[in-house]
C-alpha cells in the first residue's frame, strides 16, 4: 500500500472539481484553507466555519470579511447577546469555554463585537453545539462541498499532553469524533439499527435490514484532514483506523500523505499528516515535492524594532535552559530552514542570529556563529592573529555572546556586533504562506503574542495550495 493510499482499494475514476465550491472549515483558525483557494483564484464561497476561540474568530473576520461592517447585534439587547455567546461556548484560552461571569466582564462593546464577528463569518462556533443540519449541505449536484477538519493536536503531539484521541475520551483531540457525528447527522446514517445477535441469522439477513445506509447526496464530496504525524503514531493508530473504517462506511475513499512545508516552497521544516477523503469511486494523488527556491533570508523584514532583539539575560537563558524547544539551537534555523513554528511560541518565539559583517580593504565579509562555540570566518586564514583568537574566546556561549569583536589583524581593523533576535509576527506569517496584505488585516486587532499563537496553530498555505491544485484538471504545479 503506497504512502498516499489508505482505502482498501483505490477508486477507479480520476477526481476533478468542476462545480463552484462551498467551503466548510471546522476548527477554522484564521482560514488557511480559504487563503489557499483564494491564492489559487478558485471559485469558492466561505460557506460555513466552526471556530470557538475569540481571537481566531476576530482574525478570520478581519482576514476574509473586512468589508462587512454591519451591526448584526442592533436588534438584540445586551442580555440577549450575553446569552447567545454563553450558549455557544466561546473560548478565550482555546481550551475551555468562557463562564457567564467572564462573558459579562467583557463589556457590552466587546460582546457586540464578538457577536458581529460570528454572524459576519457564518460561524457555527462550538462544534459540540453544531448539528448536521446546521451545515446546510444542499444541491450537491450544483456545488462541490469541501469540509476541512484540522482538529486539536495537543493531546497527540510528542510535545503535547499525550492523552490521545480515543472516542469518548473527552480530550481536545477527541473532537475528531464530533466530525463523525456531524457526518452521520448530515447523511441520516444509523449504524446497526437492528443488527441480529445470532451470527447465523446475520449471514442470512440482507444488509439493509439492520443498516440504514447514508444519503450521500447530503455529504461533503471532499474531506480534508490535517494534523501532526502522531495522529497515525503507535499510540493513536487504532483510533485512526476506526476513523478510516467509518469514512469508508459512509462511502469515502481515503488517501493520506506526510507533507513537509520545506518541500512546497516554504523554508520551514513542518511535517504534517494530510488525508483527502473523496465521496465515491475516485482516486487522488498528492502533489510531488518541489525544489525549495526561497531562503529564510528572503522572508525577513528589512527593519526590525529593537524590542525583538534578545537581551543578554534572554540569550543566556536560551543557552543554559534544559527545556529542549527553548534551546537556542532548537529555535534557530539550520541550513537556512526554520524549525517548526508552534502555537506555544507566543511565549518564546523562534530566533535568528543576525550575521555581522567585517570590512577588510573595502570588502564586506560575513561572520557566522556555529553551535560548536566558536566563530567561523568565511575566508579561512584571513583573521588568524592572536588577537582574533582572543576574540573567538570571548564569543563562546558561556561568555557574553553579544559582545563586540574588535581585533586588529594585519589586513585591517574589524568591528562586528553579534545580535540575536526573535522572528517578528509578520515573519511567522510569511513562514505560514500568508501574504503581507492578509497579515496586515489579521494583525489589526491582535497582540504580538496572539499573532504568534495564531500562526503556529495554523496550516502552511503553500501546502494546502498544492493539495487543492491536484483536485483540478491542471495537475502540475
Amino acid at each position: 500500500m503506497g504512502l498516499g493510499q489508505m482505502s482498501l482499494f483505490d477508486g477507479s475514476q480520476e477526481f476533478s472539481i468542476d462545480k463552484p465550491i462551498r467551503l466548510i472549515e471546522l476548527f477554522a483558525g484564521y482560514g488557511s484553507q480559504a487563503f489557499a483557494l483564494k491564492y489559487l483564484n478558485k471559485n469558492f464561497e466561505h460557506y460555513k466555519i466552526c471556530e470557538w476561540a475569540v481571537k481566531s474568530i476576530q482574525a478570520y473576520k478581519d482576514a476574509h470579511f473586512k468589508e462587512d461592517n454591519r451591526d448584526y447585534s442592533q436588534d438584540y439587547s445586551k442580555d440577549q447577546i450575553i446569552d447567545y455567546l454563553y450558549k455557544r461556548n466561546i473560548s478565550m484560552d482555546y481550551n475551555e469555554p468562557m463562564t457567564l461571569e467572564e462573558i459579562k466582564r467583557l463589556g457590552e462593546t466587546r460582546q457586540r463585537q464578538i457577536f458581529n464577528n460570528i454572524k459576519a463569518t457564518n460561524n457555527l462556533v462550538d462544534i459540540q453545539q453544531t448539528s448536521g443540519s446546521d451545515l446546510e449541505i444542499v444541491e450537491t449536484d450544483k456545488y462541490c462541498y469541501i469540509m476541512t477538519y484540522s482538529f486539536p493536536c495537543q493531546d497527540l503531539s510528542s510535545a503535547g499532553l499525550g492523552k490521545g484521541m480515543a472516542k469518548g475520551s473527552g480530550t481536545r483531540s477527541g473532537m475528531l469524533w464530533q466530525v463523525e457525528r456531524l457526518l452521520d447527522e448530515c447523511s441520516g446514517y444509523i449504524p446497526h439499527r437492528h443488527k441480529p445477535k445470532n451470527p447465523r441469522i446475520f449471514s442470512m439477513t440482507p444488509y439493509t435490514d439492520w443498516y440504514n445506509p447514508p444519503d450521500t447526496t447530503k455529504l461533503p464530496q471532499i474531506l480534508l484532514m490535517e494534523n501532526v504525524p502522531e495522529v497515525v503514531g503507535k499510540a493513536n493508530i487504532k483510533h485512526f483506523a476506526k476513523w478510516l473504517e467509518k469514512l469508508e462506511t459512509l462511502g469515502y475513499k481515503n488517501y493520506r500523505a506526510f507533507l513537509n512545508a520545506r518541500n512546497y516552497g516554504v523554508p520551514q521544516s513542518r511535517d504534517r499528516c494530510f488525508m483527502v477523503s473523496l465521496l465515491g469511486d475516485y482516486y487522488y494523488h498528492f502533489p510531488e515535492p518541489i525544489k525549495l527556491e526561497l531562503k529564510l533570508e528572503d522572508l525577513l523584514e528589512d527593519n526590525v524594532d529593537e524590542k525583538f532583539y534578545l537581551s543578554d539575560r534572554a540569550i543566556k537563558g536560551s543557552l543554559t535552559t534544559n527545556f529542549g524547544v527553548s534551546k537556542l539551537e532548537n529555535k534557530a534555523p539550520k541550513d537556512g530552514i526554520m524549525p517548526t513554528i508552534m502555537a506555544r511560541d507566543y511565549k518564546d518565539p523562534k530566533c535568528i542570529i543576525e550575521t555581522p559583517k567585517v570590512n577588510i580593504k573595502g570588502k564586506d565579509y560575513d561572520i557566522t556563529k556555529n553551535y560548536d562555540n566558536y566563530i567561523e570566518w568565511h575566508q579561512p586564514g584571513m583573521l588568524d592573529s592572536e588577537n582574533f583568537m582572543k576574540g573567538k574566546d570571548r564569543f563562546k556561549p558561556d561568555k557574553n555572546i553579544s559582545d563586540t569583536l574588535q581585533t586588529t589583524p594585519k589586513e585591517g581593523v574589524v568591528f562586528a556586533d553579534y545580535r540575536i533576535r526573535k522572528l517578528t509576527p509578520r515573519e511567522y506569517f510569511r513562514l505560514m504562506g500568508v501574504k503581507d496584505e492578509d497579515f496586515e488585516n489579521i494583525a489589526k486587532n491582535q497582540s504580538n503574542a496572539s499573532l504568534y499563537h495564531l500562526a503556529g496553530d495554523s496550516i502552511v498555505v503553500n501546502v494546502l495550495m498544492a493539495i487543492f491544485k491536484n483536485m483540478f484538471k491542471e495537475k502540475k504545479l
